[in-house]
């Protein structure tokens, strides 16, 4: 039952738009420059921990998050690319569940941090990010009397450091509809897995991706305008296979198209002031995690 739950609020507390049920993972992401300009990469680890209240089936999650972004510019535009080379983002993950009525369960995620190039090499007000969730969870995959086991995940999610600033809907149905087969759909991923054999699953998906970040001494454009933050969003779609080492350790690879990809220099007002290079087309990321 503890790793049930534990199950439950790590959908929260890890939301980024990858797996989900991750207590511990480090991974390396890179959208390699190709014919655009800017190679973009991302080395992240997070951790996640449980811990059991009095009430019963109730926990409180604490865990990091963080990743090192780097962009590497081939070109030399009319700014200082220094400022954009190297950004650190760190999020303190503070996450509750607790049971409901008839099966349903409710889950509170809220998620302070920071997002900066640091180059004053100290915080500031600017720096600071918020984010935060709040789902309701009726989960039927361990159910033995159900014979195609289900999940239902409702809910809003908003997130300052994902690359789209705005609440978002949080919709997840996830199903198992054949021994070999499972698909999850909603917002913001869906998934269509194939169960290969007990150590190695396929799974096609498409999701968002994303970061934002302050310029904590701005960035001079033009001469004129100053740039004070940076927002990259992505929507991609891909393929990723994965090989479980232990049931609860995996290794993972993915390849994926991108879609959609904008990349923004912005004013104090979060207005795009600046559009970068958007034509990076792959997305690769490999990593390992121990999940449930």
């Amino acid at each position: 039952m503890k790793f049930k739950i534990t199950y439950v609020i790590l959908l929260l507390s890890t939301f980024s738009f990858a797996q989900l049920s991750d207590l511990a993972k480090i991974d390396y992401t890179i959208l390699p420059a190709g014919d655009s300009d800017i190679e973009y990469s991302r080395v992240r680890a997070l951790f996640n921990y449980p811990i059991k209240l009095k009430k019963e089936q109730t926990y409180l999650f604490l865990g990091l998050d963080y990743s090192t972004v780097n962009l590497n510019m081939t070109e030399h535009p009319s700014f200082d690319i220094e400022e954009l080379n190297d950004f650190q983002l760190l999020d303190i993950n503070i996450g509750y569940t607790t049971p409901l009525k008839n099966d349903w369960r409710l889950g509170a995620r809220l998620t302070p941090g920071f997002s900066s190039n640091l180059r004053a090499n100290d915080l500031r007000f600017e720096d600071a990010i918020l984010s935060g969730d709040i789902v309701f969870i009726k989960d039927k995959k361990e159910d033995p009397n159900v014979k195609k086991p289900w999940r239902l995940i409702i809910g809003i999610s908003y997130s300052g450091n994902r690359g789209f600033s705005f609440p978002l809907p949080f919709i997840s149905y996830y199903k198992k509809f054949h021994s070999k087969w499972s698909y999850n759909v909603g917002i913001p991923k869906l998934n269509l897995q194939y169960h290969a054999f007990s150590k190695h699953r396929f799974k096609l998906y498409a999701e968002l991706d994303g970061f934002t970040a302050n310029l904590q001494q701005g960035v001079l454009i033009d001469n004129s305008i100053i740039a004070e933050s940076i927002n990259m969003s992505l929507i991609l779609s891909g393929l990723q296979y994965e090989f479980h080492i232990t049931k609860n350790i995996q290794f993972y690879a993915r390849a994926s198209y991108i879609f959609s990809n904008s990349v923004n220099l912005r004013d104090k007002n979060k207005d795009n002031i600046l559009e970068l290079d958007k034509s990076n087309t792959q997305y690769l990321r490999t990593g390992i995690r121990f999940k449930i």
